[in-house]
């Protein structure tokens, strides 16, 4: 690929720094980039049904071709060879592989899973299968989706059924991908499939979510899989505005909302006391957590995925809470916080940038958990990426994102962390959920009329620094 003028300019800043054996990756989604919706035995997901609701979307689109990576994907793989990462992390569709959400298996979607396994381990890159990104069957959201306990087996489905196809290549697994996002998102604020505005059913998803992931990784083991299996959790430093006693304690609902909720039952077998004192007082029931179900979750992992993208500073809304919409935030309970802005820079998502925040949340992790090996399996930022005049697309402030949490991380590793490998996220421009095309995360330019990719300047620094730093051995 020809060297661009953004390419030349660069200085590379990291080499060599990091430890012998970190491992160096990119990330991706299925529903995001592959497309063929309808082809060979796919049904519909939650995100295909999602779209059909005009004003769901936010440029009105859907993932009918996406990045069309399920015929592109030989492309795709030589861009991953070409970046020269020693790891590619790709989820699988659930709908391509149990159409139905039920026991019927469509082997020609496990045929893709197949080649695509196949393509990276030809490449020398290894492959790191996400289970679930968020693409729940449509058929079993019908039946209630993850507010419904039997989903949790369902997904268990789901992990015996992929490992039987890929589990002699697979040598790393990630059950769920933020289930945050699946639980709160889709179910409490309703901005994301399937839509829905009941806080409650939110909290029953958050449990069935974590339940699934520990079935899952029964299942695996049952299976006899010898492979490393964790999840990944998007995770985020929340701050008090001020040292008032009000604000403190609405920096610590929020964590509680966002982090511990999860954090908790899958690495200390609980859940916190104070989010479910908080929860039982607003009038939330939580029977359904059953007896037996927090040993099922607490089983033992071998890696944590982190998800880092910005933090939050908070306070107490005050007197304002009363008249809001209490069913339209995604933090249940929290509808009395308020986020306030500390005037740092913004992504295209208006999302702060603060490198720290991930050194923080690291050493948070390292110390007040007894947590296995971490890698940060989706770090990245989106912006307002064009093509040059002639086709190049130069992109320093995504240069500057990344070095800038590389050099948080080396520093958390510096603190005692063990912290293993980092995953850029993403690949490709891609359907970014609700927002549609209209946000870009890539490395690569696509241009979404004619599929064209082009590796942005990001993808040149990022090649460097994989190179300095060697890609590492398998997680």
């Amino acid at each position: 690929m020809t060297a661009t003028a953004g390419e030349r300019a660069l200085v590379d800043p990291l080499p060599g720094v990091f430890p012998s054996g970190f491992r160096w990756g990119v990330a991706t989604a299925a529903y995001q980039i592959e497309g063929a919706a309808t082809e060979d035995g796919r049904g519909p997901s939650i995100w295909d049904t999602f779209a059909t609701v005009p004003g769901h979307i936010a440029d009105g689109s859907d993932g009918l071709v996406a990045c069309d990576h399920y015929h592109r994907w030989a492309e795709d793989l030589d861009l991953l060879e070409w970046l020269g990462v020693g790891a590619y992390r790709f989820s699988v569709s659930w709908p391509r592989i149990l159409p139905g959400g039920g026991s019927r298996v469509e082997t020609r979607g496990l045929d893709f899973y197949d080649r695509l396994v196949d393509g990276l381990l030809a490449r020398g890159i290894d492959p790191v299968a996400t289970l679930y990104h968020w693409d729940l069957p449509q058929p079993l959201e019908d039946a209630g989706g993850w507010a419904e306990r039997d989903t949790a087996w369902r997904f268990a489905d789901l992990a015996v059924a992929v490992h039987e196809r890929l589990g002699d290549r697979v040598s790393s697994w990630i059950t769920l991908n933020e289930p945050w996002c699946s639980a709160f998102l889709g179910y409490a604020s309703g901005n994301h499939a399937p839509g829905r505005r009941e806080p409650a059913a939110a909290l029953r998803a958050t449990h069935h979510l974590l339940l699934g992931h520990g079935l899952a990784v029964a299942a695996l083991r049952e299976a006899g899989s010898s492979a490393e299996v964790g999840i990944t959790l998007n995770l985020y430093p929340v701050h008090p505005a001020t040292e008032d006693a009000s604000d403190i304690d609405a920096a610590r609902r929020l964590d509680g909302m966002q982090n511990r909720i999860f954090l908790d039952p899958v690495l200390r077998g609980s859940y916190p006391a104070d989010v479910l004192a908080d929860l039982s007082a607003r009038g939330f029931g939580l029977d359904h957590i059953q007896p037996g179900d927090l040993d099922t979750i607490s089983a033992p992992i071998d890696v944590l995925g982190v998800n880092y993208y910005s933090s939050f500073c908070v306070r107490s809304a005050g007197d304002a809470a009363p008249h809001r919409n209490r069913h339209a935030s995604p933090w249940v309970g929290c509808d009395d916080v308020d986020f306030v802005s500390r005037h740092l820079p913004l992504t295209h998502m208006d999302w702060e940038v603060d490198p720290d925040g991930l050194r923080q949340m690291l050493v948070r992790l390292a110390g007040d958990y007894k947590t296995p090996p971490i890698v940060i399996t989706e770090n990245g930022a989106a912006y307002r990426d064009l093509p040059g005049t002639t086709g190049q697309v130069d992109d320093p402030e995504r240069i500057q994102f990344v070095e800038s949490h590389l050099r948080a991380a080396l520093a958390a590793i510096g603190e005692g962390v063990p912290l293993r490998g980092y995953f850029l996220w993403s690949l490709l421009d891609n359907l970014e959920w609700a927002w549609g095309y209209s946000r870009r995360f890539g490395v690569v330019h696509v241009d979404f009329a004619t599929q064209q990719r082009t590796p942005k300047s990001s993808a040149y620094r990022y090649r460097e620094i994989v190179a300095a730093n060697g890609p590492g051995p398998a997680l």
